[in-house]
């Protein structure tokens, strides 16, 4: 019985090393292609200094430290880099033959186990491996999905700060900017126009955080209550 779970074990610990290597090869083959066409979707986007220090304090604290992965309070399971590998190699342009049918059934497995696929995660490593941390920051700031105003959905800071502040990015105050921050972990949600009471709370609590009030309870601590 013993040397039955001990062979089992055995077994699924071969196959889960064959499964990400084959995912390693497949990201690493396909990223030159992928990361050309998601760049060309990609415009320039520039923070100020406190802005750039309040969106990685919440979505990454360590973001220009680490590989691809991290594991922080109120991180989640989730980096800035692995939630683009996601958007990039999962459901950005779409490959074709061999490699799209791959792509296909890695983003099937993401889509029933994202929780706990960490096929992902060796997609971040090889992200940052090919781009370079300002590259990915700035993809993030002009790719965000910042929810729907007038029918229009709303796509990037920058568009978001127009949306709904009528201000350029760089204008916005830190309250307002910790704003569009707020938004990012769920934009219909948290959307200051249509859940002006959970959006304000949000952004009051990532203040907090932000000033070094507060800190996040844990690993998995989204949402910041206890601020």
């Amino acid at each position: 019985m013993v040397k039955s779970i001990k062979i089992m074990f055995i077994g699924i610990f071969v196959f889960l090393l064959l499964y990400l290597g084959i995912i390693w090869v497949w990201a690493s083959f396909s990223a030159s292609v992928l990361i050309r066409e998601t760049l060309l979707t990609s415009r320039e986007v520039s923070l100020l200094p406190e802005q750039q220090r309040v969106l990685l304090k919440i979505e990454d604290p360590v973001f220009f430290e680490h590989h691809g992965l991290n594991v922080s309070n109120g991180q989640g399971l989730t980096t800035i880099t692995s939630a683009l590998a996601r958007d990039i190699f999962l459901y950005g342009h779409r490959l074709h033959g061999v490699s799209g049918v791959m792509q296909s059934f890695y983003r099937a497995v993401f889509d029933c186990c994202k929780k706990v696929d960490i096929g992902r995660d060796v997609m971040a490593l090889v992200l940052n491996r090919h781009v370079t941390k300002n590259e990915q920051l700035n993809f993030l700031l002009s790719t965000a999905y910042m929810g729907r105003k007038d029918g229009n959905s709303i796509v990037g800071f920058d568009r978001a700060a127009m949306a709904y502040y009528d201000k350029p990015l760089g204008d916005l105050s830190l309250q307002e900017f910790s704003g569009l921050v707020a938004m990012v972990a769920a934009p219909t949600y948290y959307h200051p126009l249509n859940n002006p009471e959970a959006h304000a709370l949000r952004t009051a609590r990532i203040i907090n955080i932000a000033n070094g009030q507060c800190e996040p309870d844990g690993l998995l601590d989204l949402t910041y209550e206890h601020c």
